[in-house]
């Protein structure tokens, strides 16, 4: 099985978490809730179906410029993977369940996004 979704906008970076935390615990706390939510909606909107078995999840970020570093911009998957589990997609997000993880970007200043895929993997693998 196979399930994608889309969720608008662009999340947090790693910096910006990293500043919310050192600024307030709290505020860190409120984004990283708020960011979970986001993406946990966006699963129960489009439908997203239950995964039982292991599974790799593909991520294509799209940011609005090149100004972020990569991996601060990937970092946000752990506000997209909490919401899957929060919505009921994943049982859970360790390192039974999701097996793979992969990470594309590319450039849309009038539309930034995160394109989500979701697919089960063979579990002898």
């Amino acid at each position: 099985m196979r399930a994608g979704m889309v969720i608008e906008g662009r999340f947090p970076s790693l910096n910006d978490y990293v500043d919310a935390e050192r600024a307030n615990r709290n505020v860190g706390a409120k984004m990283k809730r708020r960011e979970t939510a986001r993406a946990e909606a966006a699963a129960i909107a489009q439908g997203l179906p239950r995964f039982a078995g292991p599974v790799a999840v593909r991520f294509l970020w799209v940011e609005p410029n090149r100004r972020r570093d990569l991996d601060n911009v990937a970092f946000a998957k752990k506000f997209v993977l909490d919401g899957l589990v929060a919505a009921g997609v994943l049982e859970n997000d360790g390192q039974r369940h999701v097996v793979a993880l992969q990470d594309s970007f590319e450039v849309d200043p009038a539309n930034p996004r995160v394109m989500v895929e979701v697919m089960d993997v063979d579990p002898r693998r």
